[in-house]
């Protein structure tokens, strides 16, 4: 049977890369994924071809993929962080059967959980992950989420907080967020995890929407427990340390 397989590849790294994501690129001979996600793992498989499109260029990039593989090639499609979160696994199970191809996802670190770790410990508890990118869901649904989220006092992830276009999208969100929570909760935001100028910060919930984030920003907004522990951001597991 034909196959591909959709690889979440972490924030790109060696390093945050899972064994089993590795071994498939390996095996693989055409690894097909977005410009800037290609460039990255390009070092580490110098022998492997190559096929890449820009942003906005999906369909097409998914369309290219499995008509290699239904050419015989083994091929692995990529994404940044985990194939099924936010990438590339959903089309490619939607459009494999037109090919006759039969597909693997291997999961990927996502970066609420690598972003967890540079922050400490700020999704312990239940939590949601969200986007704030509107080109697949309109901006009200987003909103919609953004204040549930926000009433049932789950941790929040958002992804894509904002962009040139959407530069003050993460501004409305915590204005949703201050009907809930008070301004002094506890946030904080990494950016380029796993690459060349990672940084993270430790914020307040009134100054996270005057902080300057991007696309390639994740930012975690705490819960009613949420704490600031010198300097990492800590939401309880809710244990007692009673002796």
């Amino acid at each position: 049977m034909k196959k591909i397989y959709v690889v979440g590849i972490g924030a790109g790294n060696y390093e945050g890369m899972t064994v089993g994501a590795v071994k498939t690129l390996e095996k693989s001979d055409v690894i097909v994924g977005y410009t800037v996600y290609v460039e990255l793992i390009k070092p580490f498989f110098p022998d492997k071809t190559f096929l890449s499109t820009p942003m906005m260029k999906e369909t097409e990039r998914c369309r290219l993929a499995l008509e290699k593989a239904a050419e015989g090639k083994t091929v692995s499609m990529i994404c940044s962080g985990d194939a099924g979160i936010y990438g590339m696994a959903s089309p490619i199970l939607e459009l494999a059967g037109e090919y006759g191809v039969e597909t693997e996802v291997v999961a990927g670190v996502t970066a609420a959980s690598s972003g967890a770790a540079l922050l400490g410990s700020p999704i312990t508890c239940d939590f949601t992950v969200l986007s704030l990118s509107d080109l697949l869901t309109p901006f009200d649904i987003i909103m919609d989420r953004v204040e549930n989220t926000a009433m049932a006092d789950l941790c929040m992830v958002i992804y894509n907080p904002s962009s040139h276009k959407r530069s003050d999208y993460l501004k409305k969100a915590v204005e949703i967020i201050m009907k809930y929570r008070p301004s002094d909760t506890v946030c904080g935001f990494c950016r380029n995890i796993g690459r060349d100028g990672e940084e993270y910060r430790i914020t307040s919930l009134k100054d996270l929407s005057e902080s300057d984030v991007d696309m390639f920003t994740t930012v975690f907004i705490g819960n009613s427990s949420t704490k600031n522990i010198g300097g990492r951001m800590v939401t309880p597991r809710g244990y007692s340390y009673e002796k």
